[in-house]
């Protein structure tokens, strides 16, 4: 049986992966990689998902890459905006080249013998799986499950007889104009939704069993765009990219520290924008950043309310009918469309299933090195973004602390690395700390996170960016070894 082998194999042609392989090509010159895309197409999330108004809630000037400026002058991006960007990334830095499509891994074997992986490989529609192996894993697979996202199980659901959509999968070329829209839910998705429907003709009403924080964000950022005049986008690029990322710290640590103070800040800027809508369908009754705060670019869903082509219901479901919703203080809504944005289900290792020497590896077992690798689990990489700020801050770190270890491993001579709590004397304690429904739904499927570095996960850049891109590889917790020879601990501790 012929396997091929590779050094690094990336999963997942997303925004992650993409990055994940530029950087690999910058800072691992030599080394032979390929990225793996269960897909028929690169972008990942905003490839997959198409509904209306689809954009980021993060500023593309955190959201891009660290090594590519965005130059479009709208900072909050809408999908497609976004996928040309990886696309385009992809193409200049030649790793287009490198992703095989429609090769989904079903399983991934660490081999202690080889110091490798072995990879199970399903590619497009043939019979029999494919074989593979590297030195190296990388999984940047997200942590949802790209199959179908998360609908709760709706009393009535089959007497319903309108059209009933998630919008992980919303139908394409589907025309709402005209037609009663109702949107369950309230986080990003929905507060996305909301206007965007409401401009494309339909009637929408937003339904929401508890309400969440949002804030009012502008969708061009002027002085950026007037700096383009005078300076070099690269220049223009950091300096903003400098200021979101501290601004963005600053507001999550006032919020932790002062929440009552945040509290009355965001109710108070919504309360300027609604104008007669009731306040409180905006007054969440968790603390700021228990969730994630959803932007509202230029104020759309605002505006939309405060026109009237929207409203905003907050109350519970007691059932779907036949012709809409029914809640629990009797009320019933009329919809010709139901549209459930309820959330993600989520996963790890985008559902591949892992071992080690055979055995099952158990992520709820283990617990997160550096957010980046897991204990016990050798020269394997999750590459993942932050929950309280823009996803791809933590993956372009993640991804050049991996490249880093790659070239130490070589130059000290050693085949694998692997994270090992030897002690056992390392608090663990739940991998994320939001309280979002899709987060507490998967919490038993997560691995830990310990009580302090470098098992602790910090959602903070500019820590992280010391840490990971500037501080000592070796500790006390990372075992360099090769297949044949006495495993030796690194350097200890100063």
């Amino acid at each position: 049986m012929s396997v091929e082998h590779l050094d690094v194999l990336i999963i997942g042609a997303g925004l992650s992966g993409v990055g994940a392989a530029c950087h690999l090509k910058r800072l691992c010159p030599g080394k032979r990689f390929a990225i793996l895309e269960g897909r028929e197409a690169m972008g990942g999330t905003w490839d997959l998902f198409r509904y209306p108004g689809i954009r980021s809630d993060s500023d593309m000037y955190t959201l891009g890459y660290n090594f590519k400026p965005w130059s479009d002058p709208q900072a909050i991006a809408d999908g497609p905006s976004i996928r040309h960007y990886i696309e385009q990334t992809a193409a200049e830095h030649g790793v287009d080249r490198l992703i095989r499509y429609r090769h989904r891994v079903l399983k991934a074997d660490w081999c202690s013998t080889s110091a490798s992986w072995q990879l199970l490989v399903q590619r497009d529609d043939d019979s029999e799986p494919l074989h593979m192996s590297c030195q190296f894993l990388m999984m940047c697979t997200g942590y949802y499950r790209y199959e179908a996202g998360y609908t709760p199980e709706f009393v009535g659901r089959e007497d319903y007889q309108g059209t009933f959509i998630h919008p992980q999968l919303w139908p394409e070329g589907f025309d709402c104009n005209g037609k009663r829209v109702l949107v369950i839910g309230s986080g990003a998705t929905a507060v996305t939704l909301v206007p965007a429907l409401a401009e494309q003709g339909a009637l929408v009403t937003m339904l929401q069993r508890s309400p969440s924080y949002v804030i009012n964000l502008p969708q061009r950022d002027a002085l950026s765009n007037a700096l383009r005049r005078v300076l070099p986008e690269k220049w223009v690029y950091r300096l903003a990219r400098g200021r979101n990322v501290t601004l963005q710290l600053v507001f999550y640590k006032l919020a932790k520290r002062f929440p009552n103070l945040v509290r009355r800040v965001l109710l108070g800027l919504v309360r300027r924008q609604l104008g007669g809508v009731d306040l409180r369908h905006f007054s969440p009754r968790y603390k700021p950043w228990d969730q994630r705060v959803c932007a509202v670019p230029d104020g759309d869903l605002f505006r939309v309310l405060r026109h009237g082509k929207a409203q905003v219901v907050t109350a519970e479901i007691e059932r779907l009918t036949t012709q809409g919703i029914r809640l629990k203080n009797g009320e019933e809504l009329a919809a010709d469309v139901i549209v459930s944005a309820t959330g993600l289900h989520l996963q790890l290792f985008g559902g591949i299933a892992v071992s080690v020497d055979g055995a099952p590896f158990e992520a709820p077992k283990s617990m997160g090195y550096r957010g980046i690798m897991l204990r016990d689990l050798p020269n394997l990489a999750v590459v993942m973004g932050y929950t309280n700020a823009s996803w791809t801050l933590k993956a372009d770190l993640s991804s050049e602390y991996f490249c880093r270890l790659i070239n130490h491993l070589e130059a000290i001579g050693m085949r694998q690395v692997t994270p090992r709590d030897s002690a056992g004397d390392i608090r663990q304690e739940p991998f994320l700390d939001l309280q979002s429904g899709y987060i507490e739904r998967a919490a038993h499927l997560l691995p830990a996170q310990g009580d302090r570095v470098p098992w602790k996960l910090h959602q903070n850049y500019l820590l992280d960016l010391a840490l990971l891109r500037y501080g000592k590889l070796e500790d006390d917790y990372l075992l360099f070894s090769s297949p044949h020879d006495t495993q030796r601990t690194a350097l200890a501790r100063p």
